[in-house]
């Protein structure tokens, strides 16, 4: 399977995150959006509010430049921060009176909210989630129906 060169960027970088602990859901530049974009937190000026969907102005003006960041632009960013952090158990927007985990560093909290993203990301791309692996499970006459594509 061939995949975008910034969904391979996006995986790499989520995915070293995940493993050096330097992935935080309450950090706009420790999330998933901030580890994307480089652990830089200029995207948060693209709303008002952690976890909104809704553009602002600065937002809107750069949606409408057609400008990307890493590959993405500025209504997908909001997407994948809005998807990972209710994928991490969180309800949005991000207030501090918000429904959140007890431990939002944790590894199975994270995994969810990653799993999602990567979902979505697959998506914007138009091929199948790369994370999706139960097909390979399945079988008929103790035969496989899917060979795994590496």
């Amino acid at each position: 399977m061939k995949i975008s060169r910034r969904l391979e960027q996006a995986i790499t970088k989520l995915y070293t995150a995940f493993h050096d602990g330097s992935l935080h859901p309450e950090c706009c530049k420790s999330c998933a959006v901030g580890n994307i974009l480089d652990h830089t937190e200029s995207w948060k000026h693209l709303s008002d509010a952690h976890g909104s969907l809704v553009l602002n102005y600065i937002g809107r003006v750069h949606q409408g430049f057609g400008r990307r960041f890493n590959g993405y632009t500025p209504q997908e960013l909001l997407h994948i921060e809005a998807i990972f952090l209710e994928g991490c158990g969180y309800s949005l927007p991000l207030r501090h009176t918000s429904k959140k985990p007890t431990d939002p560093a944790e590894k199975d909290i994270l995994f969810k909210g990653l799993s999602a993203v990567i979902k979505y990301l697959c998506a914007l791309e138009g091929i199948s989630n790369v994370m999706e692996y139960s097909k390979l499970f399945n079988f008929k006459n103790n035969t496989p129906i899917y060979e795994p594509e590496f």
